[in-house]
């Protein structure tokens, strides 16, 4: 677990990058900051309502007013907008003025997720805004030597079969460029390959078909109960021999229910580290925070948030 979260940390530290925090009054982040500058893991700039800059507020206003006002937005609200913190570090990545945000440490994960969408470009080959968490569970023998992607856990609350395969999809891509572990992928559910029917059974298998037939170049699986999904000798016994099976190192679950829950259990019980939300399906990275976060999870969501502006440079 400490081997994955060092790993991560000495990655970022190889180019540092702009990031913005637009809680700069909570001590967890503060202390999280003094670690980062220390450690040159990012370039942090902090925000607080007293040290908005007034030119680049308007300069904000007027951009965010351009691209929202088909929505109904007037300017003056653009401009109430771009006096919140959170809002005005968003159009900061998105003016190209810092490199990445992580928030939600007192913000709603549904705030920071409305600031990402309101303002950051969305992946045109995702085509959809999702959340996934990295877990690193103590002495585990499965996934990835205890290190799995939780998905979606933060954005979409009772996703379509369409979107539960852009959740695979974009969760897998994210395993491979940032944890740089090959990705199998398990769609779980209370079933494993037809042992129960139901409609959340269909919504599943058209997902797993969905992402087959988009030729992705990850391996996934589904419908997988969670034991046949990490557990080789359970899966063996179910399903005989299977590359996915008893190998799931990403696992995407069926609704926000399910993976909201199943997270905090696993960090809670199994006393797991979970980084993120980390957002997925924007140009530009960001990540949340859980309100309950402690300052390790805020250095953790930096280390990602650089990491991912790093990948970004080079594509």
């Amino acid at each position: 677990m400490k081997r994955i979260i060092e790993q991560l940390r000495q990655k970022a530290k190889r180019d540092p990058k702009r990031i913005v925090f637009p809680e700069a009054k909570d001590e967890r982040v503060l202390e999280a900051i003094k670690y980062i500058e220390e450690e040159k893991i990012a370039y942090p700039l902090l925000l607080t309502h007293d040290n908005l800059d007034p030119e680049k507020q308007e300069e904000f206003a007027n951009i965010f007013y351009e691209w929202r006002q088909i929505k109904g937005i007037s300017f003056e609200e653009a401009r109430e907008l771009m006096e919140t913190p959170l809002y005005y570090a968003a159009m900061m990545i998105r003016c190209g003025y810092a490199d990445g945000f992580v928030a939600g440490a007192t913000f709603t994960t549904s705030s920071v997720i409305r600031a990402a969408l309101n303002c950051l470009e969305i992946d045109k080959n995702v085509g959809l805004v999702s959340s996934c968490f990295i877990i690193a569970v103590p002495d585990c023998p499965y996934g990835e030597r205890g290190v799995f992607i939780y998905a979606d856990c933060g954005v979409i609350p009772y996703p379509t079969s369409e979107q539960l395969a852009l959740i695979a999809i974009s969760s897998a891509h994210f395993a491979k460029e940032v944890l740089e572990f090959e990705p199998h992928v398990a769609l779980l559910s209370f079933s494993t390959k037809g042992s129960a029917e139901g409609r959340w059974v269909d919504k599943i298998k058209e997902a797993v078909k969905i992402v087959r037939n988009k030729n992705s170049d990850f391996l996934i699986d589904g419908e997988l109960q969670a034991d046949t999904a990490l557990v080789p000798e359970i899966a063996k016994r179910k399903l005989g021999e299977s590359e996915v099976a008893g190998r799931a190192n990403v696992l995407v679950f069926p609704n926000l229910d399910a993976g909201n829950v199943c997270y905090k259990l696993t960090q809670r019980l199994a006393k797991a580290r979970a980084v993120g939300p980390i957002i997925l399906g924007t140009i530009q990275p960001c990540s949340d925070l859980s309100r309950g976060c402690e300052t390790e999870d805020v250095i953790d969501c930096t280390a990602v948030t650089v990491i991912r502006a790093q990948n970004r440079e080079k594509r």
